[in-house]
């Protein structure tokens, strides 16, 4: 970086709610290639076109149409209803190419004001989003020096539902904007994480409970 002079910036670390659409097109696409592949799930990468094709394809809420609308202002229509002369195809089919030409001239013109109603609608659902988001956040301020708990989200990956989600306690070295955090604990180096994933913690042990003696009585007969 210093011989070609790049500037390095530090971002925060990686924080799931800050690219939620990345998120959610993942997490579908992820679905679909459940519900496709077979036991050999090292074939997930022949059935991505497919799947991919079905994502672009299907309805979206946020834009109110499918993505494939999107891109060509028009709905999507499968080989397979060409091959077996759908009832839309026989009725809505034009070999006249001046009158198809002139028909898609206008589509084109009708397609920046769907883009422009998506966009519209997906801002309103971002911020809709977001207000339901920020109403969950309870706001802390982190010290230098303070003791804090780390949660541990590897934890969903195994069976351990008995398990503390929360790790340390770990002390604050360094608090960096836009929320990142660095902790530091003894004998282990530094790590920086995201603000949101720690909490306070005020020391003590958790108290023992206690179980008073149980009276027994005779097994009936």
């Amino acid at each position: 970086m210093l011989k070609y002079g790049v500037t390095h910036h530090l971002s925060t670390a990686y924080h799931p709610q800050t690219s939620g659409q990345v998120e959610v097109s993942n997490r579908g696409l992820k679905r679909i290639l459940e519900r496709t592949i077979g036991e050999n799930r090292a074939s997930w990468s022949d059935k991505l076109n497919d799947a991919l094709w079905a994502f672009r394809t299907a309805y979206k809420t946020p834009i109110e149409c499918t993505p494939y609308k999107l891109v060509y202002e028009k709905a999507c229509r499968l080989p397979i209803e060409l091959e077996h002369k759908a009832y839309w195809a026989l009725k809505h089919a034009n070999f006249d190419l001046k009158t198809v030409g002139d028909h898609q001239k206008v589509q084109l013109n009708e397609l920046n004001e769907l883009r422009d109603q998506a966009y519209e609608n997906s801002l309103i659902y971002k911020e809709k989003t977001k207000r339901i988001h920020d109403s969950k956040i309870k706001n802390r301020v982190f010290s230098v020096g303070d003791q804090v708990l780390l949660f541990n989200s590897r934890l969903k990956m195994f069976s351990g539902k008995l398990k503390s989600r929360w790790s340390g306690p770990f002390t604050i070295a360094h608090v960096f904007p836009y929320g990142t955090v660095e902790l530091s604990q003894n004998s282990r180096p530094n790590f920086k994480v995201n603000g949101h994933i720690i909490k306070h913690y005020f020391g003590g042990d958790v108290p023992q409970m206690v179980v008073p003696d149980l009276q027994t009585f005779p097994k009936d007969k």
